[in-house]
């Protein structure tokens, strides 16, 4: 792997925890602007872009999910931020749960926000926007539907698409929020690449829930403790899924956000860092946020 990996260090209180923030599938570090103002009074609080993704340049490097594991114990060891509490969302849960699982020295504790997980057939649906994502991950069909979306919608679009995509309300965020992502999406360069990133990471992480034998391993070698929030009205990922694995991982704390869609840290950080600190905590904190 060659190429710098940009991430944000939010700062921070340096007698608490560290807690690193991974985004999900076309997420960035901008996905916890409004969630880490919460965390660094009781936390040091970084953030990190996966390579070909956020201001990460690709430049070569592949975002598999495994290849994203060892970026991610890299950046780990470089920052001297193990054993860090780690925060995933999405594909950046998939990935934090093989790290946790691969190299517990490094993992203080789990949290899991809205992962990417294997869900029983029971649960499963097939809403149009999973249909979407699994267009994306055919070779080929996928390279065709992003160089075509390229074409026709700009960078203010492909983040409202995002957003929504996600559960979330653009004109309920601030609008400074907004538009930063916005002037990310059109300052990225190696545009090419970007797409080569995303594909590369949507057909690892479809491949690694088609085949959850060795993912469900993984959640089972875990010994650092783990919070699971899931947001209740996540069209991605089925809240059914979450309340299944919660149910195989007992020890695990759980809980469900009602209300919520795959982005929770953006739709209500305030609740999100209030489960968190107290899982982190208990009662043993300052209330600040």
């Amino acid at each position: 792997m060659t190429g710098p990996v940009h991430w944000l260090d939010a700062g921070g209180n340096p007698d608490g925890p560290t807690l690193v923030l991974v985004h999900g599938l076309g997420g960035s570090h901008l996905n916890w602007d409004l969630l880490a103002p919460h965390l660094t009074p009781h936390a040091r609080v970084l953030a990190i872009d996966l390579p070909g993704f956020g201001l990460s340049e690709p430049t070569g490097r592949p975002a598999t999910v495994r290849s994203n594991v060892a970026v991610l114990a890299g950046f780990l060891r470089e920052h001297g931020a193990g054993p860090a509490v780690l925060v995933g969302n999405s594909m950046g849960g998939l990935v934090c749960v093989l790290l946790a699982a691969r190299m517990p020295e490094l993992v203080r504790g789990l949290v899991l926000l809205d992962p990417a997980l294997p869900a029983p057939a029971r649960v499963l649906r097939s809403p149009g926007d999973a249909a979407m994502l699994a267009l994306y991950a055919l070779p080929g069909v996928g390279e065709r539907l992003r160089r075509d979306r390229r074409r026709r919608i700009g960078p203010r679009a492909t983040v409202d698409e995002t957003l929504a995509l996600c559960g979330v309300d653009r004109d309920a965020l601030p609008a400074g929020l907004v538009e930063r992502s916005v002037a990310m999406v059109d300052r990225q360069s190696d545009v090419t690449g970007m797409d080569r990133a995303f594909l590369s990471a949507s057909r690892s992480l479809a491949w690694t829930l088609a085949r959850p034998r060795a993912y469900h391993r993984a959640m089972a070698s875990i010994t650092a403790p783990v919070l699971l929030l899931h947001g209740e009205k996540d069209r991605l990922v089925p809240v059914g899924a979450a309340r299944a694995t919660a149910r195989h991982h007992p020890d695990w704390t759980y809980v469900e956000l009602a209300g919520a869609g795959h982005l929770p840290q953006m739709q209500m950080p305030a609740q999100v860092a209030a489960c968190i600190l107290d899982w982190l905590f208990g009662t043993d904190r300052k209330d600040t946020t």
